[in-house]
């Protein structure tokens, strides 16, 4: 930060106003770096990927092998096949031929201006079929350079000795038992501890300039991911943060982990040669712990812009999704009237080739489960549906047909129990529109499905949330300014089958749910418009456990043992940013204020390896186990005591100090007071009588001669 400091102070001094500075065209000279670490420059000279080369060129084989008189009709043909997917340099389609036979010899070399276009024609072409005799082979020049550089015979690899790597888990065997979190704020990025007992947050590892846009953990909190021009990177160690490995993309985006963080899938997009075409896009999907690229997918924008909601430049995020569970078996991708889902053993179709559906709008995995629901709007005289399917036999487990429907949103449980499918439907007069649910218990046979439609069907839906690992979920719902948050339960005591509602909170500040990770409890939150209002609800219990505010939040995330909340302030708003931790019922434990506060999260837990009757046994004995913790909450109460007791007395002993100080100056400047009280030197004012004595001064006179009418009324 001081470096920036002096730079910023330097600029100011020179009169350049950083704002306007294209940082891009700044080169330094060879060789040469200023003192300044670069963490990207060994980029270039351990991965090969990055080796300049030849990257505009393909070599395409398999081609006819014509006499002389018939090359300017194959060159012909050669040319209109590739100058459709790109920009061909001027003289660049080169078909060498032999020059005995003077016939070509059945390969040419073809230049595009950019590498993009390069990759893009070597994807679309390789395969092609000219004729029954010819399919084109295409590869990357750059690649054939390599295969050349294999040599001829084989030669047994060096094999190292094993050293074993460190506990990327560590963090887990943590005494206390903390939750790790990471925050951005200004250049810095840090690591800490969230030290609850102590109320403060317990520093772990601090970075200036760590990433270049947002940091993200992958899903079972093993790595911490940063982003940079050169590609991405993951982080993690025992005692420390060290850079495990790098994954080699330009002006990477977005990245997304799978589930079971076998694979990054990585995300740029490009501007095109021509400003007619749509961007370009690139996906890559890396093995986490080797680099390597297992598969890579390029195409228009436009190709990857189908379905779903959100993303960046049109493209939905993720565009891949991963089947749930940790295995990390099925990914997918949705299309123009197709669902392309593929294996993560080949990284190839299933059965070669796609789902096709006509119209399909959207789709999502069980969170446990290789079944994807489908969302087909309607089409002509067809009507809308919600499909599950089964992978990777692709057989319709069930589906229901859905009519004068508007919009739908799908919601899975996280136990992958049942599915909420929110349907919006026009009215008969197609004026306005009314929601209800679609509930799918998946577990149960056949997959019975209930209809639930709000008392007041008009309500618009705000928010929608299932209970993690339960059976119970929560609805904000209404028109007015506050509304109602409605609880419902899948099952009760007296009917397991029917859904049935809890209760209904009238009027509320809120506009967002967040369950707690282990159920039970959630945040009524009020955000944006509510300014922060935050309500503490236990629905075991139905009653409000507290009531508070973060002025301006934007942000809540429960910590993943349901234990403590981070409500945070983000620099979208200029004021107060940081971020508050609360106690799971709602108690203030301490707040942080950090200035260009752009991020905080969670650091997750992977699953815990007990047995559902291992969790039951504990939870049975609960008492028993919490007494060592119960010592040590005690022992740290004592000790927070005792540090509270210390600040009174310096408190005091501060104070003591300045009446000691004010009393040996009272002393010191008696004469003085003597002299002005006439001879008297006591200081007691019960030694003096109060007299009030009246003074008048004559400070001007003044004479003004005023005219008068005489003939005024």
């Amino acid at each position: 930060m001081a470096d920036v400091l002096m730079i910023e102070a330097t600029a100011s001094r020179l009169g350049i106003d950083l704002n306007q500075v294209d940082w891009d065209t700044i080169k330094l000279p060879p060789g040469e770096d200023f003192g300044i670490e670069s963490e990207d420059e060994d980029l270039r000279e351990e991965d090969p990927e990055f080796d300049q080369g030849f990257g505009n060129m393909i070599v395409v084989d398999n081609l006819p092998q014509v006499p002389k008189e018939k090359f300017e009709k194959l060159e012909g043909v050669i040319r209109k096949i590739y100058s459709q997917i790109g920009v061909i340099k001027e003289g660049g389609l080169w078909m060498p031929v032999a020059p005995d036979t003077e016939k070509t010899l059945g390969y040419c070399f073809i230049e595009y201006n950019t590498p993009q276009e390069a990759e893009l024609a070597r994807e679309k072409t390789n395969g092609y079929k000219l004729d029954k005799s010819h399919i084109f082979a295409v590869n990357m020049f750059d690649d054939v350079e390599k295969f050349m550089k294999v040599p001829d015979e084989w030669a047994p690899p060096e094999t190292n000795p094993y050293t074993p790597g460190e506990n990327l888990q560590h963090w887990l065997t943590d005494a206390k038992a903390r939750d790790q979190f990471v925050i951005r704020s200004g250049s810095d990025t840090e690591v800490l501890w969230n030290d609850a007992r102590h109320l403060k947050p317990d520093p772990v590892y601090k970075r200036p300039f760590w990433t270049e846009s947002f940091v993200q953990w992958s899903p079972l909190g093993t790595y911490l991911a940063t982003i940079h021009r050169q590609g991405a990177a993951v982080w993690g160690g025992a005692s420390t943060f060290n850079r495990l490995m790098r994954y080699a993309h330009p002006q990477v985006k977005l990245i997304d982990f799978s589930p079971g963080e076998k694979y990054l899938v990585t995300y740029s997009s490009h501007e095109p040669s021509n400003p007619r075409d749509t961007h370009r896009v690139v996906l890559n999907i890396f093995d986490v712990r080797t680099g390597k690229v297992m598969r890579d997918f390029k195409g228009s924008a436009d190709e990857f812009a189908v379905g779903g909601t959100g993303g960046v430049t049109g493209v939905s995020w993720p565009i891949f999704r991963w089947a749930g569970g940790k295995d990390d078996k099925y990914f997918a991708r949705i299309g123009k009237n197709v669902i392309s889902v593929y294996e993560a053993d080949t990284f190839s179709l299933i059965d070669k080739k796609s789902i096709k559906v006509e119209n399909v709008m959207d789709f999502g995995w069980s969170p446990t489960d290789p079944i994807l629901a489908l969302f087909v709007p309607e089409l002509g005289n067809q009507p809308a549906r919600v499909s599950l399917i089964q992978i990777p036999s692709k057989e319709e487990l069930r589906q229901k047909n859905l009519f004068s429907v508007s919009d739908c949103k799908m919601y899975w449980q996280s136990s992958g129990e049942y599915l909420a499918v929110k349907v919006d439907r026009y009215t008969k007069t197609k004026k306005s529109t009314y929601t209800g649910f679609e509930l799918f218990r998946i577990k149960e046979r056949d997959i019975p499905i209930e209809v639930l439609e709000l008392e007041n069907k008009n309500d618009k839906i705000i928010a929608f949330a299932w209970e993690p690992k339960g059976h119970r979920f929560a609805v904000i719902h209404g028109d007015n300014p506050r509304p109602d948050v409605s609880f419902y339960s899948m099952r009760t005591s007296h009917n397991t089958g029917r859904v049935s509602k809890l209760t209904t909170l009238k009027s509320k500040q809120a506009n967002a749910l967040y369950w707690s990770p282990g159920g039970r409890y959630i945040i009524l939150a009020g955000l944006k418009g509510f300014n922060g209002q935050l309500e503490f609800y236990n629905v075991d219990e139905l009653e409000t456990m507290a009531t508070a505010e973060h002025f301006m939040a934007t942000d809540i995330e429960w910590d993943p043992t349901g234990r403590y909340v981070a409500t945070s302030v983000t620099s979208v708003h200029e004021m107060e940013n940081g971020f508050n931790i609360w106690s799971f019922n709602g108690k203030l434990l301490y707040r942080t204020l950090k200035d260009h506060f752009f991020q905080f999260s969670w650091r997750p837990r992977p699953p815990s390896f007990l047995s559902p009757e291992k969790e039951e046994e504990i939870a049975k004995n609960l008492k028993k186990y919490s007494k060592k913790y119960e010592a040590e909450d005690q022992d740290v109460s004592m000790l927070l005591s005792e540090q509270d007791r210390e600040k009174r007395k310096m408190l005091k002993d501060e104070w003591d100090r300045w009446v000691s100080e004010w009393k040996q100056l009272h002393e010191e400047e008696k004469m003085e007071r003597q002299k002005l009280r006439d001879g008297e030197a006591s200081d007691e004012e019960e030694e003096y009588e109060d007299k009030e004595v009246e003074v008048e001064e004559l400070l001007d006179v003044s004479e003004e001669v005023v005219s008068f009418d005489y003939e005024q009324d």
